[in-house]
Protein backbone atom coordinates (compact mmCIF):
# COMPACT_ATOMS: atom_id res chain seq x y z
CA UNK A 1 0.00 0.00 0.00
CA UNK A 2 3.09 2.19 0.62
CA UNK A 3 4.66 1.64 -2.34
CA UNK A 4 1.07 2.30 -4.47
CA UNK A 5 0.33 5.35 -2.44
CA UNK A 6 4.42 6.53 -3.45
CA UNK A 7 3.72 6.20 -6.91
CA UNK A 8 0.10 7.77 -7.01
CA UNK A 9 1.95 10.69 -5.32
CA UNK A 10 4.26 10.94 -8.06
CA UNK A 11 2.06 10.77 -10.79
CA UNK A 12 -0.67 12.84 -9.48
CA UNK A 13 0.63 14.89 -6.46
CA UNK A 14 -0.87 15.78 -3.28
CA UNK A 15 -3.63 18.01 -3.30
CA UNK A 16 -6.12 17.37 -0.16
CA UNK A 17 -8.71 19.67 -1.92
CA UNK A 18 -11.49 18.32 0.69
CA UNK A 19 -9.36 20.85 3.29
CA UNK A 20 -9.35 23.32 1.45
CA UNK A 21 -11.18 26.74 2.85
CA UNK A 22 -14.95 27.15 0.87
CA UNK A 23 -13.69 30.52 -1.26
CA UNK A 24 -10.91 28.70 -2.49
CA UNK A 25 -13.17 26.34 -3.80
CA UNK A 26 -15.00 28.90 -5.16
CA UNK A 27 -11.99 30.46 -7.33
CA UNK A 28 -10.88 27.07 -8.78
CA UNK A 29 -14.99 26.58 -9.50
CA UNK A 30 -15.56 29.55 -11.13
CA UNK A 31 -12.25 28.63 -12.98
CA UNK A 32 -13.44 25.93 -14.20
CA UNK A 33 -16.59 27.31 -15.21
CA UNK A 34 -14.52 29.43 -17.57
CA UNK A 35 -13.02 26.83 -19.11
CA UNK A 36 -16.18 25.15 -19.95
CA UNK A 37 -17.21 28.56 -21.52
CA UNK A 38 -13.68 28.09 -23.57
CA UNK A 39 -14.49 25.25 -24.37
CA UNK A 40 -17.73 25.58 -25.83
CA UNK A 41 -16.72 28.42 -27.95
CA UNK A 42 -13.73 25.76 -29.60
CA UNK A 43 -16.41 23.57 -29.85
CA UNK A 44 -18.77 26.14 -32.11
CA UNK A 45 -15.74 27.34 -33.75
CA UNK A 46 -14.95 23.74 -35.12
CA UNK A 47 -18.42 22.77 -36.52
CA UNK A 48 -19.17 25.88 -38.12
CA UNK A 49 -15.37 25.51 -39.56
CA UNK A 50 -16.00 21.92 -40.41
CA UNK A 51 -19.57 22.54 -41.89
CA UNK A 52 -17.91 25.14 -44.01
CA UNK A 53 -15.90 22.84 -45.08
CA UNK A 54 -18.11 20.51 -46.47
CA UNK A 55 -20.53 22.84 -48.01
CA UNK A 56 -17.76 24.21 -50.30
CA UNK A 57 -15.31 20.67 -50.55
CA UNK A 58 -16.27 18.98 -53.80
CA UNK A 59 -17.69 15.72 -53.17
CA UNK A 60 -16.01 12.43 -54.54
CA UNK A 61 -19.00 10.44 -53.66
CA UNK A 62 -22.19 9.96 -55.83
CA UNK A 63 -24.65 12.99 -55.39
CA UNK A 64 -27.56 10.53 -55.28
CA UNK A 65 -26.89 8.62 -52.87
CA UNK A 66 -29.57 8.54 -50.66
CA UNK A 67 -28.03 8.73 -47.29
CA UNK A 68 -26.17 11.44 -46.37
CA UNK A 69 -25.37 11.87 -42.86
CA UNK A 70 -22.97 14.15 -41.79
CA UNK A 71 -25.14 17.27 -42.70
CA UNK A 72 -27.65 15.85 -39.96
CA UNK A 73 -24.53 15.45 -37.27
CA UNK A 74 -23.34 18.57 -38.22
CA UNK A 75 -26.61 20.43 -37.58
CA UNK A 76 -27.87 18.32 -34.52
CA UNK A 77 -23.96 19.07 -32.94
CA UNK A 78 -24.52 22.84 -33.87
CA UNK A 79 -27.81 22.99 -32.02
CA UNK A 80 -26.68 20.87 -28.85
CA UNK A 81 -23.24 23.03 -28.57
CA UNK A 82 -24.79 26.23 -28.50
CA UNK A 83 -27.13 25.34 -25.96
CA UNK A 84 -23.98 23.47 -23.63
CA UNK A 85 -22.21 27.28 -24.39
CA UNK A 86 -25.31 29.05 -23.47
CA UNK A 87 -25.39 26.82 -20.08
CA UNK A 88 -22.26 27.45 -19.81
CA UNK A 89 -22.13 31.23 -20.34
CA UNK A 90 -25.12 31.15 -17.61
CA UNK A 91 -23.13 28.62 -15.12
CA UNK A 92 -25.62 26.62 -14.94
CA UNK A 93 -24.03 23.15 -16.63
CA UNK A 94 -24.38 20.49 -14.56
CA UNK A 95 -21.86 17.32 -14.46
CA UNK A 96 -24.20 15.40 -15.94
CA UNK A 97 -24.58 17.60 -18.90
CA UNK A 98 -20.58 18.11 -19.74
CA UNK A 99 -20.82 14.17 -19.72
CA UNK A 100 -23.39 13.81 -22.01
CA UNK A 101 -21.29 16.40 -23.86
CA UNK A 102 -18.28 14.11 -24.10
CA UNK A 103 -20.27 11.03 -25.41
CA UNK A 104 -21.90 13.29 -27.97
CA UNK A 105 -18.30 14.46 -29.21
CA UNK A 106 -17.40 11.09 -29.59
CA UNK A 107 -20.41 9.60 -30.73
CA UNK A 108 -21.19 12.50 -34.12
CA UNK A 109 -17.51 11.93 -34.92
CA UNK A 110 -17.99 8.33 -35.06
CA UNK A 111 -21.06 8.03 -36.83
CA UNK A 112 -19.88 10.31 -39.48
CA UNK A 113 -16.87 7.91 -39.62
CA UNK A 114 -18.96 5.40 -39.45
CA UNK A 115 -21.43 6.75 -42.80
CA UNK A 116 -18.32 7.24 -44.75
CA UNK A 117 -18.88 3.28 -46.31
CA UNK A 118 -22.21 4.39 -47.09
CA UNK A 119 -21.77 7.62 -48.63
CA UNK A 120 -19.48 6.06 -51.39
CA UNK A 121 -21.18 2.51 -51.45
CA UNK A 122 -18.14 0.62 -49.94
CA UNK A 123 -17.70 -1.94 -47.78
CA UNK A 124 -17.56 -1.31 -43.76
CA UNK A 125 -13.97 -1.94 -43.91
CA UNK A 126 -13.78 1.89 -45.31
CA UNK A 127 -14.81 3.95 -42.32
CA UNK A 128 -11.45 2.14 -40.12
CA UNK A 129 -9.30 3.50 -42.46
CA UNK A 130 -10.74 7.59 -42.80
CA UNK A 131 -8.24 10.17 -41.27
CA UNK A 132 -11.09 11.49 -39.39
CA UNK A 133 -9.38 9.36 -36.66
CA UNK A 134 -7.53 11.98 -36.14
CA UNK A 135 -10.26 14.30 -34.45
CA UNK A 136 -10.79 11.48 -31.51
CA UNK A 137 -7.45 13.31 -30.22
CA UNK A 138 -8.66 16.57 -30.53
CA UNK A 139 -11.93 16.12 -28.57
CA UNK A 140 -9.99 14.13 -26.00
CA UNK A 141 -7.13 16.79 -25.33
CA UNK A 142 -10.44 19.87 -25.50
CA UNK A 143 -11.27 17.89 -22.44
CA UNK A 144 -7.81 18.77 -20.81
CA UNK A 145 -8.86 22.58 -20.30
CA UNK A 146 -11.39 21.96 -18.00
CA UNK A 147 -8.44 20.74 -15.09
CA UNK A 148 -10.08 17.26 -14.59
CA UNK A 149 -8.56 14.50 -15.07
CA UNK A 150 -11.74 12.62 -15.43
CA UNK A 151 -13.35 13.89 -18.29
CA UNK A 152 -10.02 12.78 -20.14
CA UNK A 153 -10.23 9.73 -19.05
CA UNK A 154 -14.00 9.35 -20.33
CA UNK A 155 -13.62 10.97 -23.17
CA UNK A 156 -10.89 8.45 -23.50
CA UNK A 157 -13.16 5.52 -22.83
CA UNK A 158 -16.13 6.49 -24.81
CA UNK A 159 -13.54 6.77 -28.26
CA UNK A 160 -11.93 3.31 -27.66
CA UNK A 161 -15.48 1.68 -27.02
CA UNK A 162 -16.83 3.44 -30.11
CA UNK A 163 -14.08 2.29 -32.06
CA UNK A 164 -14.84 -1.23 -30.80
CA UNK A 165 -17.68 -0.89 -31.59
CA UNK A 166 -16.89 0.70 -35.31
CA UNK A 167 -13.95 -2.40 -35.84
CA UNK A 168 -16.81 -5.15 -34.95
CA UNK A 169 -19.36 -4.15 -37.05
CA UNK A 170 -16.83 -3.38 -39.77
CA UNK A 171 -16.02 -7.55 -39.41
CA UNK A 172 -19.74 -8.63 -38.97
CA UNK A 173 -20.87 -6.56 -41.38
CA UNK A 174 -18.09 -6.65 -44.27
CA UNK A 175 -19.71 -8.62 -47.52
CA UNK A 176 -16.42 -11.24 -47.54
CA UNK A 177 -16.15 -14.01 -45.21
CA UNK A 178 -12.02 -12.99 -45.31
CA UNK A 179 -12.15 -9.56 -44.30
CA UNK A 180 -9.24 -10.06 -41.97
CA UNK A 181 -5.85 -10.10 -43.08
CA UNK A 182 -2.30 -10.11 -41.77
CA UNK A 183 -0.97 -9.03 -44.70
CA UNK A 184 -0.04 -5.11 -44.77
CA UNK A 185 0.54 -4.27 -48.15
CA UNK A 186 -3.36 -6.11 -48.38
CA UNK A 187 -4.80 -4.14 -45.82
CA UNK A 188 -2.85 -0.79 -47.14
CA UNK A 189 -4.67 -1.43 -50.79
CA UNK A 190 -7.72 -2.49 -50.09
CA UNK A 191 -11.07 -2.66 -47.80
CA UNK A 192 -9.39 -5.45 -45.71
CA UNK A 193 -8.53 -5.55 -42.03
CA UNK A 194 -5.37 -5.79 -40.04
CA UNK A 195 -6.15 -6.24 -36.53
CA UNK A 196 -2.94 -5.39 -35.52
CA UNK A 197 -3.32 -2.31 -37.30
CA UNK A 198 -7.04 -1.35 -34.80
CA UNK A 199 -4.90 -2.65 -31.92
CA UNK A 200 -2.38 -0.04 -32.10
CA UNK A 201 -4.98 2.81 -33.04
CA UNK A 202 -6.60 1.77 -29.57
CA UNK A 203 -3.22 2.17 -28.05
CA UNK A 204 -2.69 5.52 -29.31
CA UNK A 205 -5.52 6.30 -28.17
CA UNK A 206 -5.02 4.73 -24.82
CA UNK A 207 -1.52 5.77 -24.40
CA UNK A 208 -2.81 9.36 -25.05
CA UNK A 209 -5.21 9.62 -22.68
CA UNK A 210 -3.05 8.16 -19.76
CA UNK A 211 -0.43 10.61 -20.63
CA UNK A 212 -2.83 13.29 -20.51
CA UNK A 213 -5.08 12.87 -17.30
CA UNK A 214 -1.48 12.23 -15.36
CA UNK A 215 -0.34 15.46 -16.86
CA UNK A 216 -3.72 16.70 -16.08
CA UNK A 217 -4.17 15.66 -12.63
CA UNK A 218 -0.12 16.94 -11.56
CA UNK A 219 -1.31 20.27 -13.31
CA UNK A 220 -4.41 20.33 -11.53
CA UNK A 221 -2.55 20.00 -8.20
CA UNK A 222 -0.62 22.61 -9.35
CA UNK A 223 -3.00 24.85 -9.93
CA UNK A 224 -5.39 24.43 -6.48
CA UNK A 225 -1.89 24.71 -4.58
CA UNK A 226 -1.23 28.11 -6.87
CA UNK A 227 -5.74 29.19 -6.09
CA UNK A 228 -5.03 28.49 -2.39
CA UNK A 229 -1.17 30.59 -2.43
CA UNK A 230 -2.71 33.05 -4.70
CA UNK A 231 -6.00 33.35 -1.49
CA UNK A 232 -3.44 33.11 1.14
CA UNK A 233 -1.29 35.92 0.17
CA UNK A 234 -4.53 38.19 -0.66
CA UNK A 235 -5.56 37.41 3.02
CA UNK A 236 -1.82 37.97 4.04
CA UNK A 237 -1.91 41.40 2.13
CA UNK A 238 -5.05 42.79 4.57
CA UNK A 239 -2.82 41.56 7.92
CA UNK A 240 0.47 42.78 6.80
CA UNK A 241 1.89 45.66 4.49
CA UNK A 242 1.64 44.60 0.89
CA UNK A 243 5.80 44.93 0.62
CA UNK A 244 5.95 42.47 3.93
CA UNK A 245 3.55 39.98 3.01
CA UNK A 246 5.48 40.21 -1.01
CA UNK A 247 8.83 39.36 1.24
CA UNK A 248 7.16 37.02 3.43
CA UNK A 249 5.54 34.75 0.55
CA UNK A 250 9.03 35.61 -2.04
CA UNK A 251 11.41 34.33 0.28
CA UNK A 252 13.61 31.48 -0.71
CA UNK A 253 13.75 30.03 2.61
CA UNK A 254 11.52 29.83 5.92
CA UNK A 255 10.93 32.94 7.79
CA UNK A 256 12.27 32.02 11.36
CA UNK A 257 12.44 34.80 14.63
CA UNK A 258 15.76 36.31 14.96
CA UNK A 259 16.12 36.97 11.10
CA UNK A 260 16.49 40.66 10.85
CA UNK A 261 18.72 43.58 8.55
CA UNK A 262 19.50 46.82 9.56
CA UNK A 263 18.34 49.38 7.96
CA UNK A 264 18.74 53.42 7.40
CA UNK A 265 15.06 54.13 7.47
CA UNK A 266 12.30 56.93 9.10
CA UNK A 267 9.37 55.89 11.15
CA UNK A 268 5.88 58.03 11.49
CA UNK A 269 4.07 57.80 14.67
CA UNK A 270 0.14 58.93 14.52
CA UNK A 271 -2.06 59.27 16.98
CA UNK A 272 -5.71 60.69 18.01
CA UNK A 273 -5.73 63.59 20.85
CA UNK A 274 -7.80 62.47 23.63
CA UNK A 275 -8.93 59.63 22.08
CA UNK A 276 -9.49 57.12 25.53
CA UNK A 277 -11.73 60.10 27.11
CA UNK A 278 -13.62 60.28 23.69
CA UNK A 279 -13.89 56.47 23.58
CA UNK A 280 -15.21 56.51 27.13
CA UNK A 281 -18.45 58.79 26.10
CA UNK A 282 -19.43 56.45 23.02
CA UNK A 283 -20.79 52.73 22.43
CA UNK A 284 -18.34 50.14 21.78
CA UNK A 285 -19.77 50.05 17.95
CA UNK A 286 -19.02 53.20 17.31
CA UNK A 287 -15.93 53.72 18.27
CA UNK A 288 -15.02 50.68 16.58
CA UNK A 289 -16.59 52.69 13.14
CA UNK A 290 -14.55 55.97 14.39
CA UNK A 291 -11.14 53.86 14.08
CA UNK A 292 -11.83 51.99 10.99
CA UNK A 293 -13.10 55.49 9.52
CA UNK A 294 -9.92 56.68 10.86
CA UNK A 295 -7.61 53.95 9.38
CA UNK A 296 -9.18 53.35 5.99
CA UNK A 297 -8.57 57.15 5.76
CA UNK A 298 -5.01 57.75 6.92
CA UNK A 299 -3.57 54.34 5.59
CA UNK A 300 -4.18 54.92 2.12
CA UNK A 301 -2.26 58.20 2.53
CA UNK A 302 0.67 56.80 4.36
CA UNK A 303 1.23 53.83 1.68
CA UNK A 304 0.60 56.78 -1.42
CA UNK A 305 4.13 58.06 -0.39
CA UNK A 306 5.39 54.24 -0.01
CA UNK A 307 4.96 53.92 4.25
CA UNK A 308 4.20 50.90 5.08
CA UNK A 309 2.33 50.32 8.14
CA UNK A 310 4.23 48.42 10.70
CA UNK A 311 1.02 47.93 13.47
CA UNK A 312 -2.28 49.44 14.41
CA UNK A 313 -1.59 50.40 18.23
CA UNK A 314 -5.61 51.28 19.08
CA UNK A 315 -5.55 55.30 18.17
CA UNK A 316 -2.03 54.90 16.95
CA UNK A 317 -0.16 53.71 13.37
CA UNK A 318 3.19 52.67 13.24
CA UNK A 319 4.62 53.20 9.78
CA UNK A 320 8.18 52.95 8.43
CA UNK A 321 9.48 53.97 5.19
CA UNK A 322 13.02 52.32 3.63
CA UNK A 323 12.74 49.44 6.32
CA UNK A 324 10.49 46.61 4.76
CA UNK A 325 11.23 47.94 1.11
CA UNK A 326 14.63 50.09 1.10
CA UNK A 327 14.47 53.81 -0.36
CA UNK A 328 16.74 56.45 -1.02
CA UNK A 329 14.10 59.07 -0.43
CA UNK A 330 12.64 57.82 3.04
CA UNK A 331 13.03 60.81 5.38
CA UNK A 332 11.31 63.07 2.55
CA UNK A 333 8.95 60.51 2.02
CA UNK A 334 7.59 60.47 5.84
CA UNK A 335 7.55 64.26 6.27
CA UNK A 336 5.46 64.40 3.09
CA UNK A 337 3.62 61.60 4.57
CA UNK A 338 2.95 63.73 7.76
CA UNK A 339 1.72 67.15 5.83
CA UNK A 340 -0.68 65.01 3.74
CA UNK A 341 -1.93 63.18 6.69
CA UNK A 342 -3.02 66.88 8.08
CA UNK A 343 -4.41 67.47 5.24
CA UNK A 344 -6.32 64.84 5.54
CA UNK A 345 -7.58 64.99 8.98
CA UNK A 346 -8.58 68.88 7.65
CA UNK A 347 -11.19 67.44 5.54
CA UNK A 348 -12.27 64.46 7.63
CA UNK A 349 -13.18 67.07 10.32
CA UNK A 350 -14.63 69.41 7.76
CA UNK A 351 -17.77 66.49 7.23
CA UNK A 352 -17.47 65.25 10.48
CA UNK A 353 -18.54 69.06 11.33
CA UNK A 354 -21.11 68.66 9.13
CA UNK A 355 -22.38 65.53 10.14
CA UNK A 356 -22.87 66.98 13.46
CA UNK A 357 -19.54 65.39 14.93
CA UNK A 358 -17.11 66.69 16.97
CA UNK A 359 -13.47 67.50 15.56
CA UNK A 360 -10.25 65.61 15.76
CA UNK A 361 -7.04 66.40 16.68
CA UNK A 362 -3.94 64.20 15.91
CA UNK A 363 -0.40 64.40 16.86
CA UNK A 364 2.50 63.13 14.26
CA UNK A 365 5.97 62.06 14.95
CA UNK A 366 8.99 61.69 12.32
CA UNK A 367 11.94 60.39 13.41
CA UNK A 368 14.99 58.98 11.40
CA UNK A 369 17.82 56.18 11.82
CA UNK A 370 19.15 53.31 11.93
CA UNK A 371 16.58 50.25 12.90
CA UNK A 372 16.56 46.71 12.70
CA UNK A 373 14.17 45.08 10.77
CA UNK A 374 12.94 41.41 10.97
CA UNK A 375 10.60 38.85 12.36
CA UNK A 376 10.44 38.61 16.41
CA UNK A 377 8.37 35.49 18.05
CA UNK A 378 8.44 32.14 17.92
CA UNK A 379 7.80 29.15 15.45
CA UNK A 380 3.74 29.63 16.16
CA UNK A 381 3.76 32.99 15.98
CA UNK A 382 5.67 35.69 14.18
CA UNK A 383 5.84 39.12 13.27
CA UNK A 384 7.46 41.43 11.14
CA UNK A 385 8.67 44.79 13.06
CA UNK A 386 11.25 47.17 13.10
CA UNK A 387 13.64 47.59 16.63
CA UNK A 388 15.36 50.64 17.15
CA UNK A 389 16.22 54.51 19.11
CA UNK A 390 14.46 55.75 15.68
CA UNK A 391 11.30 53.89 16.84
CA UNK A 392 10.64 55.33 20.32
CA UNK A 393 11.61 58.53 19.24
CA UNK A 394 8.97 58.98 16.50
CA UNK A 395 6.52 58.11 19.48
CA UNK A 396 8.04 60.59 22.10
CA UNK A 397 8.08 63.00 19.29
CA UNK A 398 4.56 62.86 18.61
CA UNK A 399 3.52 62.90 22.54
CA UNK A 400 5.60 66.50 22.87
CA UNK A 401 3.45 67.91 19.77
CA UNK A 402 1.20 68.77 23.08
CA UNK A 403 4.02 70.57 24.64
CA UNK A 404 5.21 72.60 21.29
CA UNK A 405 1.54 73.37 21.00
CA UNK A 406 2.11 71.95 17.03
CA UNK A 407 0.44 69.32 14.86
CA UNK A 408 3.54 67.05 13.51
CA UNK A 409 7.06 67.31 14.58
CA UNK A 410 10.30 65.78 13.82
CA UNK A 411 14.29 66.43 14.29
CA UNK A 412 15.96 69.14 12.18
CA UNK A 413 18.53 66.50 11.19
CA UNK A 414 15.46 64.21 9.88
CA UNK A 415 14.86 67.18 8.23
CA UNK A 416 17.76 68.13 6.85
CA UNK A 417 18.04 64.50 5.85
CA UNK A 418 14.84 64.54 3.82
CA UNK A 419 15.96 68.59 2.17
CA UNK A 420 18.80 65.97 0.43
CA UNK A 421 16.32 63.64 -0.32
CA UNK A 422 14.54 66.17 -2.54
CA UNK A 423 12.03 67.40 -0.09
CA UNK A 424 11.35 70.80 -0.41
CA UNK A 425 10.89 72.58 2.72
CA UNK A 426 7.92 74.94 3.73
CA UNK A 427 7.98 78.87 5.52
CA UNK A 428 6.22 76.86 8.30
CA UNK A 429 8.66 74.66 9.14
CA UNK A 430 10.40 76.18 11.99
CA UNK A 431 13.51 74.91 14.25
CA UNK A 432 12.99 74.83 17.53
CA UNK A 433 16.64 74.43 18.86
CA UNK A 434 17.64 72.39 22.35
CA UNK A 435 14.43 70.78 23.42
CA UNK A 436 14.13 68.66 26.25
CA UNK A 437 11.88 65.61 25.32
CA UNK A 438 10.52 63.16 28.19
CA UNK A 439 12.53 60.06 28.21
CA UNK A 440 15.31 61.46 25.96
CA UNK A 441 18.53 62.16 27.76
CA UNK A 442 20.12 64.54 25.53
CA UNK A 443 18.46 67.71 24.05
CA UNK A 444 17.74 67.86 20.73
CA UNK A 445 16.95 70.57 17.65
CA UNK A 446 13.72 69.82 16.58
CA UNK A 447 11.73 70.82 13.41
CA UNK A 448 8.22 72.13 12.77
CA UNK A 449 6.11 69.78 10.15
CA UNK A 450 2.82 71.36 10.64
CA UNK A 451 2.29 74.10 13.12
Amino acid sequence: MSMLREVKEMLFGIADEAALPARVKDLIRRAQEESEILIGWVQLAGVVFFALVYTIAPKTFDSEVMFAPVPWALGFYFVFTVIRLYLAIKRRLPHWMIALSVVIDMTVLLVTIWSFHLQYDQPPGLSLKAPTLLYIFILIALRTLRFEARYVLFAGATAIIGWLILLGYAIIKSPSDNVITRDYVRYITSMDILIGGEVDKILSILAVTVVLAVALARARHILVRSVAEHAAVSDLSRFFAPDVAARITASETLVRAGQGETRHAAILYLDIRGFTALAHRMPADQVMTLLAEYQSRMVPVIQRHGGSIDKFLGDGILATFGAAMTTETYAADAIAAAKDILVELVEWNRQRVAARADPLRMGVGVAVGSVVFGAVGDDTRLEYTVIGDAVNLAAKLEKHCKVEAVQALTTASAMARARDQGYVLAADHDILPARGIEGVDETLDLAVIVA
